[in-house]
């Protein structure tokens, strides 16, 4: 198939300065901005509950949120998943248990208020209240003091007698955000009209791993791809490969930015799979510029990249939409974190591009006119050496 039916002669190359200015000034501007701001991470990074439920009714993700508001979660997000006559809905929220600073004050002085109660601890990583009791305390007592501070119980944990007998130690385990969830979506109803279907959990030092880990991943494969380029060409081809796949992951970074989408582990997907994408495109140019440095031997190397650029440019509008196209289809029909997916690819596939002709391109240009001028004021100094001993 063959979408220019006649050869084109853009001078891609010759707009390269500004270009160069726009995507510096956008690059900036993105990295300031996550600097200043930082991204929406969702559970995945910054750790939290997501409960997945089923309403046996129709039901719209703005009315799932002000039920569970009205039921004591101010800070939940909804989503809405699968076919809208399915009702079912992601919730997601911060936090393992519902243990955190505010409501682990209100449980220790519950406890304190007890009488004969000391060493009260509230462990937050684990969702647990510890504490001491100069005497055997009823479970029954304690759950309802803890419950009376807004903080469900799972269990109440006798350890049995101190160490040198200086009193008895207990654990209480709060309950986790998904009993919270149920509560508060059942909140005033006879019945539950809901299925609660899913429940995951990730702790915070669970999620700054997966965060470092995602991170390392896409910064091994930038290295990678380097090496494997610096190879395959010269040294003038390897940095704009790298610039331009650094370009790359700064604009989609930039959507998660700019939109507050959460920044997950589908996120990373989404950079790896750009990454991908885009140093693809580039060795396809690269390839078809050293073929053409043999072609038209004399001509200058800005003339032999536009010839390339514009022998490609048929090539680059059908892998790119094609690829555009397969992406629509789940604009269309996608939700949450595929909408998400697919917007990012779009963005990557745009600035692949983009970034191939004048990112990639005017840095191999760049770089091979430092050379010819280091290698010119080497050829001057040489002269000047031969000259001297003739002049004596």
């Amino acid at each position: 198939m063959q979408i220019l039916k006649n050869k084109t002669n853009i001078d891609f190359i010759g707009k390269r300065k500004p270009a160069l200015f726009l995507s510096t000034v956008l690059n900036l501007a993105i990295i300031v901005g996550i600097a200043a701001f930082g991204f929406n991470f969702g559970v995945d990074f910054a750790g939290g509950t997501v409960v997945e439920v089923k309403f046996d009714h129709p039901m719209t993700a703005q009315e799932v949120r002000e039920r569970a508001e009205k039921g004591g979660l101010p800070d939940v997000s909804v989503q809405n998943i699968g076919a809208a006559d399915e009702n079912t809905f992601l919730l997601r929220m911060g936090g393992v248990t519902q243990l955190n600073e505010e409501s682990g004050a209100k449980g220790q002085a519950a406890l304190e208020a007890l009488g004969g109660v000391r060493n009260v601890y509230s462990d937050l990583a684990n969702g647990i209240i510890r504490f001491r009791s100069e005497q055997p305390m009823d479970s029954d007592a304690v759950t309802k003091a803890v419950e009376s501070a807004g903080i469900g119980v799972q269990e109440v944990r006798d350890l049995g007698e101190a160490q040198g007998g200086s009193g008895y130690d207990y654990q209480v385990v709060a309950s986790g955000m998904a009993d919270r969830v149920f509560a508060a979506l059942n909140a005033g109803l006879e019945k539950p009209d809901f299925e609660q279907r899913r429940v995951d959990y990730v702790g915070p030092q669970v999620g700054k791993q997966l965060r470092n880990r995602g991170i390392m991943a896409l910064l091994y494969s930038m290295i990678a791809i380097l090496i494997y380029v610096a190879f395959r060409f010269d040294f003038k081809f390897g940095p704009g490969a790298l610039v331009a796949m650094v370009h790359d992951v700064i604009m989609v970074a930039g959507y998660y930015l700019v939109s507050r989408r959460e920044f997950n582990l589908t996120a990373i997907a989404a950079l790896l799979t750009v990454v991908g994408y885009s140093v693809n495109d580039t060795i396809v140019i690269y390839d078809r510029i050293r073929e053409d440095m043999a072609k038209y031997q004399g001509k200058p190397f800005v003339e032999v990249i536009n010839i390339a650029i514009n022998d490609t440019l048929g090539r680059t509008i059908l892998t790119s939409g094609t690829t555009a196209l397969s992406l629509i289809g789940l604009l269309i029909f996608g939700v949450g974190e595929i909408f998400d997916f697919a917007v990012a690819m779009l963005v990557g596939i745009v600035v692949g591009v983009y970034s191939t002709i004048y990112i990639a391109s005017p840095l191999t240009v760049w770089l091979d006119e430092r050379a010819a001028a280091k290698e010119a004021r080497q050829r001057a100094s040489g002269d000047v050496d031969h000259q001297q001993p003739n002049a004596a």
